[in-house]
């Protein structure tokens, strides 16, 4: 068995890897037209999961700042506090800045980039088209 999965107790299934059900989560809360509540959440979700299990996870989210939360009837309703581009922007950034070498990272990255990405990587880095 990988590192990445972990037998379920009794029943043999294997589990999501760490971190996906957190991305599951704002996945579905970046696909909404309007804030979900957790029930909401997980009919959205793959998989049979518990109602406690949803709420884990949004509560999770919403101490690490990345969903805010709103009073509807008895709950909340949960949105994301940034879109998927600034999330994943941030986490491409979190691991740049984790590494040893930046500059043969960058360039790692770089050249490995579709030639389309690089084209409009390079607009970019010169002004010629917006984010």
């Amino acid at each position: 068995m990988s590192d990445d999965t972990h037998a379920d107790g009794a029943c043999g299934a294997l589990r999501r890897p760490r971190g996906a059900l957190e991305s599951e989560v704002l996945a579905a809360l970046w696909a909404a037209d309007s804030p979900l509540s957790a029930t909401q959440v997980r009919e959205a979700l793959s998989g049979d999961l518990a109602y406690t299990t949803v709420m884990t996870i949004l509560a999770r989210l919403h101490d690490k700042g990345l969903v805010a939360r709103h009073a509807r009837g008895r709950g909340y309703a949960y949105e994301p506090t940034r879109d998927e581009a600034a999330h994943t922007a941030e986490q491409m950034r979190s691991l740049l800045e984790r590494g040893s070498d930046r500059q043969a990272t960058l360039a790692r990255f770089v050249s490995e980039l579709s030639r389309q990405d690089e084209e409009f990587l390079q607009r970019l880095l010169t002004g010629q088209q917006e984010p």
